[in-house]
């Protein structure tokens, strides 16, 4: 999922590592997005990688010790005066630990120095390097300074050794570079339980009952809290790889299991930093000052199995015929303890002439604070990449118009401030 970057420049600087072909695509993602891309390359980069390759990607001059220019803005001053973020992938063990002592010996750490705003690097060594207590001294340095630093990948390096320091994926990168750029102080380091995903309610060991929930909303408004900067926790039955490895997910399948992991969720939360640490160890949460949210995006299941088998069930002990033996599964939503915690409900109709009141009626019965009506059409059904939905509170309605699932997720999140303060 990509965000709409669009009037936004982002600096990205490449250093000499056989990782720089991951640059490529960064870059990619970035002019994919819609945002003004300039690359800056040390001398010891174009041994691997020529600049018309990231001129090509771009359609933007790569500023480099020979083509630096006074006489235009391709210098490193004027280049990074306007740009909204700055992002060092692949970042050498060199660049690392001449950037925390403020040297500028070549063209892309003098840019790096003189731009004050949101700096990201995401290291890229071998395993020894990147370990040495000096990279290390120099990595705890730039993270107290506020430069936001993309951890390595575990895995086979082109050194031939296996360990730490291979540079994380592209997305992981444009992730963590997007988010400097769309950090919002209101949602910053507040707590937040989003559930996601049809619950599967199994009959046997091999057959269930589920619903035709993809998750795919619940996905996209993780990753929007996680660009503001919010401290995620995800609960779904439908994870997605693709997500930043900063948000804590937390997978289930039956509606029973989602209970139990929201309850617990929604404690931490309410007490502090939501993680593995934290749900297993009480004691050691902080007290928090931001009020936390929950967005129950999941589609729980109204009934499961009243008797679900050890094994496999044969057809043929079944017969022609099998009246399976259902009961009501508890309404999570509205038996969960929400006081001191913002609650936004999401439901899904299919008929457009009583939606509405089904929505304000469930906004009520459960103690909400606000509900989004997803009206399923043609183009926003069930799995679909885009959504349409009508936010709804006790004293009014917004309508959010046909749009991607991320983007929809944003302005929901914008809406969803103002519940805060009333």
């Amino acid at each position: 999922m990509l965000v709409d970057l669009s009037g936004k420049r982002v600096i990205v600087g490449v250093t000499g590592s056989i990782a720089i072909y991951k640059a490529c695509e960064l870059v990619r993602l970035f002019v994919k997005s819609g945002a003004t891309v300039n690359v800056v390359m040390s001398e010891s980069a174009q041994k691997f990688i020529t600049p018309l390759t990231f001129e090509a990607i771009t359609r933007q001059k790569v500023l480099t010790e020979s083509s630096e220019d006074w006489s235009s803005n391709l210098n490193h001053i004027d280049l990074i005066q306007s740009a909204d973020s700055f992002v060092i992938a692949p970042a050498t063990a060199n660049t690392i630990n001449k950037l925390s002592k403020g040297i500028t010996d070549n063209i892309l750490l003098s840019s790096a120095l003189a731009y004050d705003k949101h700096l990201v690097i995401a290291p890229a060594a071998n395993t020894q390097m990147l370990n040495s207590h000096y990279t290390q001294g120099s990595l705890k340095m730039l993270a107290v300074n506020d430069v936001a630093i993309v951890q390595p990948q575990e895995k086979l390096l082109a050194c031939g050794t296996e360990g730490n320091g291979a540079l994380a994926e592209p997305l992981e990168i444009y992730y963590a570079t997007a988010k400097a750029i769309l950090k919002d102080s209101f949602w910053s380091d507040r707590k937040v339980v989003v559930s996601g995903g049809g619950t599967i309610e199994p009959i046997d060991e091999v057959r269930y009952i589920g619903n035709h929930s993809s998750g795919k909303m619940a996905n996209a408004l993780a990753l929007a809290l996680y660009l503001k900067g919010a401290d995620v926790c995800l609960v779904t039955s439908k994870p997605s790889s693709e997500l930043p490895a900063e948000v804590y997910t937390l997978e289930v399948q039956s509606a029973k299991e989602m209970q139990e992991y929201l309850v617990d969720c929604i404690r931490v939360a309410k007490k502090g930093k939501v993680s593995k640490a934290s749900l297993n160890n009480p004691d050691a949460i902080g007290v928090i000052s931001k009020k936390p949210y929950l967005f129950m995006a999941a589609a729980v299941a109204d009934y499961t199995p009243k008797f679900p088998q050890d094994g496999k069930l044969k057809k043929d002990m079944l017969g022609e015929e099998w009246a399976l033996e259902l009961k009501q599964t508890d309404d999570i939503l509205k038996s969960l303890n929400k006081d001191g915690i913002v609650t936004i409900g999401f439901k899904a109709e299919k008929d457009e002439a009583k939606a509405v009141e089904n929505a304000k009626r469930a906004l009520e019965s459960k103690a909400l604070d606000a509900i989004a009506l997803n009206i399923l059409g043609k183009e926003n059904n069930f799995g679909s990449d885009k959504n349409e939905v009508i936010f709804i509170t006790k004293n009014k309605e917004q309508k959010l118009e046909l749009d991607s699932k991320i983007n929809i997720s944003l302005k929901l999140l914008n809406l969803a401030k103002e519940l805060d303060s009333e």
